[in-house]
């Protein structure tokens, strides 16, 4: 019997990359995402289901798992892959997309996760695959929104992590680098830069801050939505407890400073790439 997998946020970049990387590999695909009827792909895949679900709307979380039971006869793992990024300084960014920015990569994978587990517990198994971000280990300047529902997502997990072993559900993270190609994340995340021109006094700094930025972008560290699918396909597959899975490589001098400096050492450390020399 055929292994399912329901994943959210498959209408572009990574969560369509890992519909079909999981199509390809054998599993029935529950490809779930706000608008199934522009989607015109997926639809046409064999042992591929697309339906609704908002991550934000209960109703259509619930609706999606049974049109897939109903369809596939079980779930066997869950990729909770929806999520956005909201960018610029704090003070620019409005309470209302703070609200969205928690209510979707935080509040929306414990919603599909609380409606999923019931299905999990009477099957005696199941598998949770969380997609975290390299900015839920680092944070980053005028990322704060986005690195915090990260941080938050990573806690969540891990503590989960430990509550479902009792129960034969795995939870699994899944964390990508930045600047990930085949995605419409930058897209989004550039049409949603916050800007405040009554907040001059940042000015030097966000001019600083987007030279850093172009420079890392630049880099050649490029990873693909094709390489994090099959990442999130080892994660599910590979039958281990592991709890993380790093996809990329583009910001290991960040990554080995968290690891194995002090902790003021590394504050001092960012603070040496992000601030002007005194």
């Amino acid at each position: 019997m055929k292994n399912t997998v329901l994943i959210t946020g498959a209408s572009s970049g990574i969560g369509k990359a890992a519909a079909k990387f999981f199509v390809g590999q054998g599993w029935n695909v529950i490809a779930t995402m706000r608008t199934p009827d522009a989607e015109s792909e997926l639809v046409h895949m064999s042992d591929m289901l697309v339906t609704r679900l908002d991550v934000q709307d209960r109703d259509s979380i619930d609706q999606a798992i049974k049109a897939g039971i109903a369809r596939f006869g079980k779930i066997d793992a869950l990729i909770n892959n929806a999520g956005f990024s909201l960018f610029g300084v704090f003070e620019a960014i409005s309470p209302e997309k703070i609200q969205q920015q928690f209510d979707v990569n935080v509040f929306g994978v414990m919603n599909v996760t609380r409606t999923i587990l019931p299905h999990f517990r009477a099957n005696k198994g199941g598998l949770i695959v969380n997609i975290s971000s390299r900015a839920g280990i680092v944070t980053l300047p005028m990322n704060s929104l986005y690195c915090a529902t990260k941080f938050a997502l990573e806690g969540f997990s891990e503590a989960l992590a430990y509550e479902l072993a009792s129960q034969n559900i795995g939870v699994k993270i899944v964390e990508p680098g930045g600047g990930a190609s085949g995605t419409n994340f930058g897209q989004r995340m550039s049409k949603e830069y916050a800007q405040d021109a009554s907040l001059t006094d940042y000015g030097a700094f966000i001019t600083r801050m987007n030279a850093i930025y172009t420079g890392m972008r630049g880099s050649g560290h490029i990873t693909t939505a094709d390489d994090i699918a099959r990442a999130i396909y080892d994660a599910a597959a590979d039958g281990t407890d592991q709890l993380r899975y790093a996809v990329g490589n583009d910001t290991p001098p960040f990554i080995k400073a968290r690891r194995e400096m002090s902790d003021q050492d590394y504050v001092d450390f960012m603070r040496s790439h992000f601030l002007p020399k005194s």
